[in-house]
């Protein structure tokens, strides 16, 4: 599968993926952006494939029943109650404990439309949770995927949101509109 992942990837898509997650790292955060369309999830099955990690997501509960339910769980997601009054937060970090191995990916965004600022909840559930965030950017305009070095939060958010978004300067979605 990685052969062919690689081949697709690097081959036929002529794409190129700096960078690395170090595969000690079982619990994190993975933060990719931008998500400005369905067809960042397909290019991130194939970079996780290439790399070798196994990567999660939470999706609504809703994503999880038949026919589609059984593919969704076998590509790493896991069901979330999105009712609301619900804290997400806990109820995630909840998940990062029942798990040995757990890296969260998911769209600072929410998601791939145009948004005036990002969500937070990224953030508070690897503060949480304890863990690292690591960046993630699909730049279309370049066809390269960049893999940052782990990021672990300080405790004072409007610092370390300036420094993460440093990472994404410049980098162009699929739908840049969108971004």
């Amino acid at each position: 599968m990685i052969s062919l992942s690689k081949f697709i990837f690097f081959k036929i898509l002529k794409w190129d993926l700096k960078g690395a997650i170090d595969p000690a790292i079982k619990k994190c955060v993975i933060i990719v952006a931008p998500h400005t369309s369905w067809y960042d999830f397909l290019l991130g099955l194939l970079v996780r494939s290439i790399l070798g990690i196994q990567s999660d997501f939470v999706g609504k509960k809703e994503l999880f029943r038949p026919p589609f339910g059984w593919y969704f769980r076998w590509v790493g997601g896991t069901p979330l109650d999105r009712t609301p009054n619900q804290n997400k937060v806990e109820a995630i970090t909840a998940i990062f404990k029942t798990k040995d191995v757990f890296r969260l990916a998911l769209s600072p965004e929410g998601t791939r439309k145009k948004t005036d600022r990002w969500k937070t909840g990224f953030y508070y559930i690897a503060e949480a949770a304890n863990v690292p965030i690591i960046k993630v950017a699909f730049d279309y305009s370049r066809k390269e995927v960049k893999v940052a070095q782990p990021f672990y939060t300080t405790g004072n958010l409007e610092k370390d949101l300036v420094e993460i978004k440093k990472f994404y300067e410049g980098v162009k979605g699929k739908n840049p509109d969108n971004f």
